[in-house]
Formats: C-alpha cells, sequence, structure tokens
C-alpha cells in the first residue's frame, strides 16, 4: 500500500450514525515568506466528522495539525478547498467554532468568574442569569472558592479548566482543542483528561483534539487522524473501536497504540 493511501483500520459499524456536521473539502494552506518563498502546510485534505465525535489529530511537529485548527477556527483562510459547518462555508472567526489553546489564554486583570463570563457579554441573557451559569461551571469544573481569583493566583491545571468552561459554556458545536493538556504535569493531565470525559457526557461537543501523545489520543478519540508532513495530508483515518471506558493496559489498547507507533515511525 502506498504511503499516502488512506487506511481505516479496526472499524466497526454505526448501528445509528450521527449526521455529519464538518466537511473538509480538498483543503491546502500554502504561506509566503518575505523573500516570496512558499511553504505548503497542508495540501488536498478531505475528511467529514460526525455530530458529537472527538477525533484527535496526531502527527510530528511541522505536520499541519495547529494550521488545520486556526482554519477550521476561522482565524486564517485556506489557499484551496473549502470548510462546511452543517453543509454552509465557514468564512469567519463565530461561537459556532471555539478553540482552547496550550496556553490558557485567559484575561490576567480578570477574575475566573469574570474569564468564565467573558462570552456571555452579548448573550440574550439577564444579570442574574448570567451568573447563575457561570457558577453553574465553576461547579462543574470542580472550582468552587476560586471564582474571585486572578489566573495568577491558580495553577496550571485551573487555569485549563477555566480555558475550558469558558469555551463550553457558549454551547460551540465544534470544540477545537491544539494540545490543551501539554503542559501539564502528568497527574494533573489525567485528570484534565477525566474532566474533558465527564463535560462530554454533559454537553455533547463535536471535538478536534491536537495531540502528540498517542496514548492520549487513544484514552479520547473516537477516532484518529495521523498527519503526515511535507507537505502536511492524512496518511490514516483510524477508527478507534474501544469501549467507553478505556484501561492502558487493555490487550486491545496496547496493540492498537503499538500499531499507531509503527506508523508514526514509517512516516
Amino acid at each position: 500500500m502506498s504511503r499516502n493511501h488512506l487506511q481505516i483500520i479496526y472499524s466497526r459499524q454505526d448501528t445509528s450514525p450521527e449526521p455529519v456536521i464538518l466537511e473538509v473539502k480538498r483543503l491546502t494552506k500554502s504561506f509566503t515568506s518575505a523573500d516570496s518563498e512558499q511553504t505548503i502546510a497542508l495540501k488536498d485534505l478531505s475528511f467529514s466528522i460526525r455530530q458529537k465525535e472527538m477525533v484527535c489529530l496526531l502527527g510530528r511537529s511541522g505536520c499541519g495539525k495547529s494550521t488545520l485548527l486556526k482554519l477550521l477556527a476561522g482565524f486564517i483562510k485556506p489557499s484551496a478547498g473549502e470548510i462546511l459547518l452543517n453543509g454552509e462555508p465557514l468564512h469567519h472567526p463565530g461561537p459556532a467554532c471555539c478553540m482552547v489553546f496550550q496556553e490558557d489564554a485567559l484575561f490576567p486583570w480578570l477574575t475566573v468568574k469574570e474569564n468564565i463570563a467573558f462570552g456571555l457579554a452579548n448573550k440574550p441573557m439577564t444579570r442574574r442569569q448570567k451568573l447563575q451559569e457561570v457558577d453553574r461551571f465553576i461547579d462543574l469544573i470542580g472550582l468552587n472558592g476560586f471564582g474571585s481569583y486572578l489566573p495568577r493566583e491558580v495553577s496550571g491545571g485551573m487555569k485549563q479548566r477555566v480555558a475550558l468552561a469558558r469555551v463550553l459554556i457558549l454551547q460551540p458545536r465544534i470544540l477545537l482543542m491544539d494540545e490543551p493538556f501539554a503542559a501539564l504535569d502528568a497527574q494533573t493531565r489525567e485528570q484534565m483528561q477525566s474532566l474533558l470525559q465527564d463535560l462530554r457526557r454533559q454537553f455533547a461537543p463535536t471535538v478536534l483534539f491536537v495531540t502528540h501523545d498517542v496514548t492520549e489520543a487513544l484514552l479520547l478519540g473516537d477516532r484518529v487522524l495521523l498527519f503526515d508532513k511535507n507537505p502536511g495530508r492524512i496518511s490514516h483515518d483510524i477508527k478507534v473501536g474501544l469501549p467507553q471506558t478505556r484501561s492502558v493496559d487493555n490487550e486491545a489498547f496496547l496493540r492498537l497504540r503499538t500499531h499507531i507507533n509503527q506508523q508514526l515511525k514509517e512516516e
């Protein structure tokens, strides 16, 4: 099988699949440097994602994963191809697709509560409704008692909880996550992975999650897209097919992790 041929591995039949919410069609993105040298970050990407699905993007640094998220968020424009959200072209940033970054990106002068409430400023809600909603999310992320703290007064894991709540409170149709747990220590990272799974069960967003960690991708994802580089493209589309509750010691988990690691070495 050729290097660029798309593979479906460990697939299973969906008995009642959700509708497709996002379609990427022949997407290409190139950048031109100051000396007019052109770099193709992504070339001819095509894939679709169903509602409520969590898809992890996995590959080496520089393969275009973060560029893809910026395109989906509307922060940058594609050089060619199109992005369709519920069948409609996606051109500009908006509340339908929200991003959580590796760095928390909180406003340092606002408290935890004020950061979470920031996106509600233009919502047709009373002040009391907004405060109640913020309190609900503070409870959901396990930060009761920290609402009046500034970002510099809480830990890195707490800041990422706030960043996640600030996005989820907007009820985005698609949640874009760019290595959100990469800077956390191992224990905090596991806690955040567990929190994300809990929030997914409650809010059922569609999630695209960039990571360099194969174990994290298999713990969280329904599918894993493996990226090749130079230029960036999808080499494998893997349906994970593991139970919702997963263990890194499970034989099927270990077998799939070994398989993906081998694929990454060959890219």
